[in-house]
């Protein structure tokens, strides 16, 4: 019996921004229930292929494959539909609306909207089920979300992105701006959707010591080409390798 394709493929991934290339030929691979990631410094093109994976820029060259299934060139709006969901960089969130309405949109791209979902185990609605992620959220459900911290705005996004169900779930820079202790609940629970549900997450960390920590296999990337790609315990004990691409 051969063995299930890994969570994402990406083969010989280019991309660029005019006549500046920030990805040359990445290829690496994400494992289904694991996290994945990906490290570097500013500049290294980290951001840049979060954004090419989910279908936000185009790609020059290579392939991407998600659980075995060809999705290079799929445009962004359709990957939730895919089982993907992307987290960018800077909790954005509609300060307008709710919470509990910019939650809703979550589940909008995968086409079947709030609803209750057997899968959950419990029988618990989606909404039900980002509430009980995150209670802080319950408790401010009606609150518009431009009222809400930066740590919360981070997990209104997280459990924004989580109404889509996604099989693999892309994360930029979560700890960005954020307290240590927000931090450390945002990983934690990371990880425990990890080991509970199977999610595989592909997570974009600057701060390499934090994603090494709760990281299964870490991928270096160092001007937008592939320096290093080990399990995550192999590449924190490398002291070449993290003082001269990690910064610690």
């Amino acid at each position: 019996m051969s063995a299930a394709p890994a969570a994402l493929a990406v083969r010989g991934l280019s991309a660029g921004y005019g006549p500046v290339t920030a990805l040359h030929e990445v290829t690496f691979s994400a494992g289904r229930g694991r996290i994945t990631a990906v490290l570097g410094a500013n500049g290294a093109g980290k951001t840049t292929l979060l954004r090419t994976l989910s279908g936000l820029h185009r790609a020059r060259a290579g392939s991407v494959e998600l659980h075995g299934r060809a999705v290079t060139g799929v445009p962004a709006e359709q990957m939730a539909g895919l089982g993907m969901a992307h987290v960018p960089e800077g909790r954005g969130v509609i300060t307008e609306l709710s919470v509990e309405e910019n939650l809703r949109l979550g589940a909008l791209g995968r086409g079947r909207g709030v609803r209750a979902d057997k899968a959950g185990g419990r029988g618990a609605n989606d909404l039900d089920r980002a509430y009980a992620l995150f209670p802080v959220l319950a408790d401010r459900r009606r609150a518009a979300a431009g009222t809400l911290s930066g740590g919360e705005r981070q997990m209104l996004v997280l459990a924004r992105a989580l109404m889509a169900r996604p099989q693999l779930l892309l994360l930029d820079e979560p700890s960005l701006g954020l307290a240590p202790r927000i931090v450390a609940q945002i990983f934690a629970l990371v990880r425990d959707l990890v080991r509970e549900e199977g999610l595989s997450v592909l997570l974009v960390e600057q701060n390499a010591r934090s994603a090494l920590s709760v990281a299964d296999r870490g991928v270096v990337l160092d001007l937008g080409r592939v320096v290093a790609d080990e399990d995550a315990d192999v590449l924190a004990r490398d002291d070449q390798l993290r003082h001269a691409y990690l910064g610690f």
